[in-house]
């Protein structure tokens, strides 16, 4: 299966991560040659890409804001848990991992990939049914940063046991009354942070898996934060405590 991707950041991550099968690139008419865009056309042209000059009417049409650039690729190529495991042992840290629970909207997807990649999770899990993947949407969304991460879809459950199994401390995102503040939960510990669907939370069987329920503190009159948002808090508060700790034992 073929899909079109485009959007300067979007396109230009796919040649760098060189993780898909490219087909053709395509620019359209009148372009200025310059900046990104002339970084995608030094990249395709190493890695041997054919390039097509088209009406800009024609790459409009193939995805959101194409910027006047689209690449044609091959399906996402998508990881394991093991593989995901082992990208934190080649790294010599603890895992961060990001597990998202039925995320239905693929620009909360796009922009919980994109953050999870900034602070150098090692890898997401989603689950094989009731979830976006990793489509073009999802990859204009995150800016490319989904092409550089380690994604697997399985059985959300198991998965959860086997990391517990690994030595990995389980986290949920919660805005009950048992969930506890970020300083009581260990953050920089080897753990995966799991984030609940837009409307629901966690599931039930997921939340019994968690560890930790962890609750962000909230001191406005709004009660509960859109889930890529509160994610991402999440994340930078996990790379935080990881630094934290790194310059303690400096």
């Amino acid at each position: 299966m073929r899909e079109w991707i485009t959007g300067r950041n979007p396109v230009y991550e796919v040649l760098r991560a060189q993780r898909r099968q490219v087909y053709r690139l395509r620019v359209a008419q009148g372009a200025e040659v310059k900046g990104r865009l002339a970084e995608i056309l030094r990249l395709a042209q190493a890695q041997g890409v054919p390039v097509e000059t088209t009406p800009r009417a024609q790459v409009d049409s193939l995805g959101e804001n194409p910027q006047g650039v689209a690449v044609q690729v091959g399906d996402y190529p998508y990881s394991d848990l093991p593989t995901i495991l082992d990208q934190a042992r080649a790294r010599g840290e603890p895992p961060l991992i990001l597990v998202l629970d039925l995320i239905q909207n693929p620009q909360n997807l796009g922009s919980l990939l994109r953050t999870a990649e900034a602070v150098g999770a090692h890898g997401v899990i989603l689950p094989l049914a009731r979830s976006v993947g990793v489509t073009p949407a999802v990859v204009h969304a995150s800016a490319g940063a989904s092409e550089h991460l380690h994604i697997a879809r399985t059985n959300l459950a198991q998965a959860l046991e086997r990391l517990k199994a690994a030595g990995v401390w389980v986290v949920g995102l919660d805005i009950s009354p048992e969930a506890q503040p970020p300083p009581t939960i260990p953050l920089d510990a080897p753990l995966a942070l799991v984030v609940g669907s837009e409307g629901e939370g966690m599931r039930p069987l997921v939340r019994r898996q968690c560890d930790y329920l962890l609750r962000l503190p909230m001191r406005g009159r709004v009660d509960s934060l859109n889930a890529a948002v509160a994610g991402s808090i999440a994340l930078y508060l996990c790379l935080l405590a990881r630094q934290n700790r790194a310059m303690s034992s400096s």
